[in-house]
């Protein structure tokens, strides 16, 4: 009988215990679709946690945060939210340089429940990237690493 309600007792200790979604956002300088040795991480990056409905698609959960100087951002999210579908999405760049969102690397999916067998409070979400708005002229050196026609 006990060894039924340990598993509940450290369960229900943690419910009360925000879920932190992690990621990091940066400036996309060669404007190549993916983080490269040229990318640079993006210091006061607003992100947001959005959170919606399953079936309707309606907001059910906000919550806003900043990238830190190394442009990774860390937001605390209260309560399970197991029945709904959540990003985090990019909301405004902190260079006027680089400040188009990468479609398709403009948000990220996070399963942000605890009912999923992951014991930490820790969620990662894939990182996100602006596109700058012309590429650095060292691009090209850059890029010619990844050439596969050679």
């Amino acid at each position: 009988l006990l060894l039924c309600f340990v598993p509940a007792i450290l369960a229900a200790g943690s419910a009360g215990q925000p879920l932190v979604v992690k990621g990091s956002v940066y400036c996309d300088t060669c404007r190549c679709g993916f983080e490269n040795e040229a990318t640079k991480y993006m210091a006061g990056a607003a992100v947001r946690i959005e959170c919606r409905e399953a079936h309707t698609s309606q907001i059910t959960y906000v919550e806003d945060g900043v990238t830190n100087s190394a442009g990774h951002y860390e937001i605390r999210v209260h309560g399970d939210r197991g029945d709904d579908v959540c990003d985090a999405v990019l909301l405004k760049s902190s260079d006027p340089e680089c400040s188009t969102p990468d479609a398709g690397r403009d948000r990220a999916r996070v399963v942000l429940t605890r009912n999923n067998g992951i014991a930490s409070d820790h969620r990662f979400a894939n990182s996100m990237g602006f596109l700058r708005n012309a590429p650095l002229a060292a691009c090209a050196q850059v890029l010619q690493k990844y050439r596969s026609d050679e």
